[in-house]
């Protein structure tokens, strides 16, 4: 027989199963895993957050799940060359849909946009963050690495968008392209604004962390290439200022140690990626903050040392004409490259660095360094009108610690400081900047393409020093790279660039 409730049984049934329901103590569980309005409520969130800016700069190093970005920026200069066809080689053959290019411009953007959820997150804080002044730290680290990543935006496609805030709503999803020089202007504000904030130093905990001398460093030389573009005198005398307040930095006595992983964040050192490999660094997965922490943080170096991580690809050499460009008794020869084999030695065959090379090394590369701030200096001081002794002076200074290494060394000679030909003296600047950084972070290619754009050298023509015959460079098209396919098809905000 069926048991049989009354009505009034029933509803009470009905209600009590209500309130159970609705109970926000039911309801209203936090999630498994930290979200954003559960995050940003500690002192300590803001430093992590601040550190995974800096983890983006991985996505430029690392192994790439064998598809490394480096020949982006390392082969359109005249420095090094491969006997593969590689686009950036070439130059003719690059196109929107090239994969680097997409890898490089979505790593920066996405570095530029944690750096405004960053700036964002400091401005809306309301008393979490306990420690005197690392309010201002934490903003001048932000400040520093979206300038950094707006120096390479102008660098490399001249009008991509300009961000200046976190995406938060579906209008801002597609931002115009940029005119002119906003990015490079914006590099410019951001670095100097970092410059006053950042501390003087680190403890050797946060070693590697960027510092006044960085943002100073930086700030420098986004000035001397707007200058230099720009035909601006004002921006040459606005770097010197800025070169003279790096006062807790001085070149190595040993040029090896700037390549060496015992010598990493040394006194030469301005600014470098932290290369690092934990028990478990999976060089197959991006670096993206996952719970069991099994993404790559490690560099890639095995393009140089011709490693099995290839898999058929052709390493990257020195161009003869680079090894034409050094003395036979300059020191600088052999640590930089093999003068028989024209295979480079920095990064993996310096010092200790055997042991690290291949597919995951912990070797930081090194992105700006004081012996490039020295030689910008010195340009900045000849095209500013300043003393021309004193721009050789700084250009010697470069000479004399390579001279040194070698015990009654003789070359490389210093440069007479009578001198007075300015073109003849940017020429030593430009031949010194070829030996001193080569195949170091793409220096050459944005040295070549900003004195071209600047009337001191032409392009058309040039001597690009590729064992290859095919290369097709053309001065109307290849100065800036093109936008990527995809940001072209998504954004119709933005404007592709010429010839493309």
């Amino acid at each position: 027989m069926k048991k049989k409730y009354s009505i009034p049984t029933l509803l009470a049934g009905l209600m009590a199963l209500c309130y159970s329901s609705c109970n926000e103590k039911r309801i209203d569980l936090q999630p498994l895993s930290p979200t954003e309005a559960s995050f940003f409520t500690e002192e300590a969130d803001f430093t992590k957050a601040a550190l995974g800016v800096y983890a983006k700069i991985n996505d430029y190093y690392w192994f790439n799940n064998n598809n490394p970005i480096h020949a982006f920026w390392q082969l359109p200069g005249d420095d090094i060359t491969t006997s593969g066809t590689v686009p950036f080689e070439l130059f003719g053959t690059i196109q929107a849909a090239t994969g680097e290019i997409g890898g490089f411009y979505r790593t920066t953007y996405q570095l530029i946009n944690r750096a405004n959820t960053l700036l964002q997150k400091l401005d809306e804080e309301k008393g979490a963050i306990k420690t005197p002044n690392l309010k201002n730290t934490l903003r001048g680290e932000a400040l520093f690495l979206r300038g950094y990543g707006n120096f390479l935006l102008w660098n490399y496609f001249g009008t991509s968008p300009l961000m200046t805030e976190r995406i938060q709503t579906s209008d801002k999803i597609t931002p115009p392209s940029s005119k002119d020089t906003e990015l490079i202007d914006q590099a410019v504000k951001d670095l100097t604004e970092a410059a006053g904030l950042l501390p003087t130093s680190w403890d050797n905990n946060n070693r590697g962390r960027v510092t006044q001398s960085s943002a100073n460093g930086l700030l420098g030389k986004a000035l001397v290439f707007r200058g230099t573009i720009k035909k601006n005198p004002a921006d040459y005398t606005a770097a010197l200022a800025a070169f003279t307040k790096i006062t807790d930095r001085k070149l190595l006595a040993n040029f090896t140690d700037n390549f060496n992983v015992k010598a990493e964040n040394n006194t030469e050192s301005l600014f470098e990626f932290q290369a690092s490999q934990p028990d478990f660094d999976n060089v197959w997965l991006s670096n993206d903050f996952q719970a069991a922490g099994v993404g790559s943080t490690s560099a890639y170096w095995g393009f140089y040392e011709n490693h099995w991580s290839l898999f058929g690809k052709p390493r990257f050499e020195a161009t003869q004409k680079l090894v034409d460009a050094f003395e036979a008794a300059d020191p600088r020869l052999t640590i930089t490259l093999d003068p028989k084999t024209r295979a480079f030695n920095k990064y993996w065959n310096t010092g200790d660095q055997k042991s690290q090379s291949g597919v995951a090394s912990v070797n930081n590369p090194r992105i700006l360094r004081y012996a490039d701030v020295l030689l910008l200096q010195a340009e900045a001081t000849l095209e500013s009108g300043g003393s021309t002794a004193a721009a050789i002076g700084l250009i010697n200074q470069i000479r004399t610690r390579a001279r040194n290494m070698k015990a009654g060394g003789t070359v490389p000679a210093d440069h007479p400081t009578t001198e007075t030909d300015k073109a003849k003296i940017l020429n030593w600047i430009m031949m010194e900047r070829f030996r001193e950084l080569a195949g170091e972070e793409g220096s050459r290619w944005l040295d070549l393409r900003r004195w071209h754009l600047g009337g001191k050298i032409n392009l058309a023509g040039f001597n690009w020093g590729s064992v290859r015959n095919d290369v097709t460079f053309d001065v109307n098209k290849h100065l800036y790279f093109p936008i990527p396919l995809n940001e072209i098809d998504l954004n119709p905000n933005v404007t592709q660039n010429p010839g493309y």
